[in-house]
């Protein structure tokens, strides 16, 4: 017995930024949400440069442009968070 199937990948159809959270419509029907704090950049942003945000691709990602974010579904989907780069503290010779 063999089994048939279709990779279709997952395209954004609308986004939906909240206080909390980041709400993902997708064209097949399913709806994604990450916690906003998923995004540090978002997080300490104002509401006017989260609402400030556009599809990229065919649907494949979110690029808010105020505040430099890229979101792909694959990472909402596959719950990868941005992480804050990280800056070492130099010691003193």
């Amino acid at each position: 017995m063999s089994t048939v199937v279709n990779v279709i990948e997952p395209r954004l159809s609308s986004i939906q930024i909240t206080e909390d959270e980041i709400i993902a419509c997708l064209v097949d029907g399913r709806k994604v949400s990450v916690p906003l704090v998923w995004s540090w950049r978002l997080s300490e942003a104002n509401d006017k440069q989260r609402q400030n945000f556009e599809i990229i691709g065919d649907g494949q990602g979110i690029h808010w442009p105020d505040i430099d974010e890229d979101i792909s579904i694959e990472g909402m989907l596959h719950g990868l968070p941005a992480h804050r780069p990280y800056h070492p503290v130099k010691q003193a010779a």
